[in-house]
């Protein structure tokens, strides 16, 4: 079992920046892909980018490509998502996820079917 705390939301203003954290504990020992998600209310949740257990690999919805950048430092079992020039659409739940699989194609990573371990998310609001 993996425990996942996501940290770091909150508000800020258009064109503003927020760091989010995702901490992992118990089996931390375990081959984990991770991703961030987000949902906002009424929509379905999306994939906004996932990162290789090695961190030789990222990947980005096409929306926040140039603006997030996902990071992890296995060490201290955390992974980072760090957002920059934040847009009034980019307000939504933010949700940390763990795949303890191998994967094939990065397209798994874009799935939420594709994660085993989901943390309880952090808000984040982007006020015009």
């Amino acid at each position: 079992q993996v425990q996942l705390v996501e940290s770091g939301g909150g508000l800020v203003q258009a064109g503003g920046s927020l760091r989010l954290s995702c901490a992992a504990s118990g089996r931390t020992d375990l081959n984990y892909a991770m991703g961030w998600f987000r949902q906002a209310p009424g929509k379905a949740r999306e994939f906004v980018a996932a990162i290789s257990r090695s961190a030789d690999n990222t990947y980005y919805v096409d929306s926040v490509k140039g603006r997030f950048i996902i990071s992890r430092d296995n060490a201290k079992n955390t992974v980072y998502l760090e957002m920059l020039s934040l847009k009034p659409e980019d307000t939504a739940g933010y949700y940390c996820a763990a795949r303890g699989r191998y994967y094939s194609s990065s397209y798994q990573l874009t799935l939420t079917g594709g994660y085993d371990y989901w943390g309880q998310g952090t808000q984040v609001t982007v006020s015009s």
